[in-house]
């Protein structure tokens, strides 16, 4: 056999450390807020402000991001700038705290202990008493 032949070992690649920053989304809302440019925010402009605050961060991925976020529409490019759009100021949408649904409670059926039955009486022949009725009087 060739060495070509030969089954090569996978090549044990360390775990990639998370970035120290935050997602460049935010970092980018954030340098287009602070700089508060009425025209909207130049490329380098963003990139001074996100390197001078942001450790680990690479210009060509910040340029990628920018198409990214014009292309979602959370930036809106004009000319050479770059603008928030209106839901991309406001941030992330925070979540709503759910309440904890409450299972439909079902009736809890008890179980019922068997009532001890009363002995009944021995009837003595007699016959229970109807109400007595009231004579009619006669009508004049």
């Amino acid at each position: 056999t060739t060495r070509r032949d030969r089954p090569h070992p996978p090549l044990a690649m360390p775990p990639k450390a998370a970035p120290v920053h935050p997602t460049y989304a935010v970092m980018v809302r954030a340098a287009v807020l602070a700089l508060k440019e009425r025209t909207g925010s130049s490329n380098p402009a963003i990139w001074k402000y996100i390197s001078a605050n942001y450790k680990g961060v690479d210009k060509k991925i910040l340029s990628t991001q920018l198409k990214n976020l014009v292309a979602k529409g959370k930036l809106v490019k004009v000319k050479a700038s770059y603008k928030c759009s209106e839901e991309f100021k406001k941030g992330p949408p925070k979540p709503k705290k759910k309440k904890a649904k409450k299972a439909a409670k079902k009736p809890k059926k008890k179980a019922k202990k068997p009532k001890a039955k009363k002995a009944k009486k021995a009837k003595t022949g007699r016959k229970p008493k109807k109400a007595a009725k009231k004579a009619k009087k006669p009508a004049k």
